[in-house]
């Protein structure tokens, strides 16, 4: 029972991700990359501000969509594709 609760507070947190349409713009941008990017480059394609860009990095960071880390001054991001793979690719066959 705890495994079936914790998989679905992770699938809360991807669906709640995923309702906004800029983040959702976002995953569509990355999925098109095999790389990571900068989130400057990122805002700059969304027309998101860097506060808005950091909110919305955020919440899809605590979803497990993507990956970040931080060189210098400015932050990389990249789809985290194990979690589209476990809760999105076969989501139908997990309900």
């Amino acid at each position: 029972m705890t495994q079936q609760i914790q998989t679905t507070e992770a699938e809360i947190k991807i669906f709640k991700a995923l309702a906004d349409p800029i983040r959702l713009e976002i995953i569509r941008y990355l999925n098109r990359l095999d790389h990571e990017v900068s989130c400057g480059e990122i805002g700059q394609a969304m027309h998101i501000s860097k506060t808005s860009g950091s909110y919305h990095f955020k919440i899809l960071q605590e979803a497990g969509l993507i990956t970040t880390h931080k060189v210098a001054r400015e932050k990389y991001v990249m789809l985290d594709r194990s979690t589209v793979d476990r809760y999105l690719t076969h989501f139908w066959q997990n309900l």
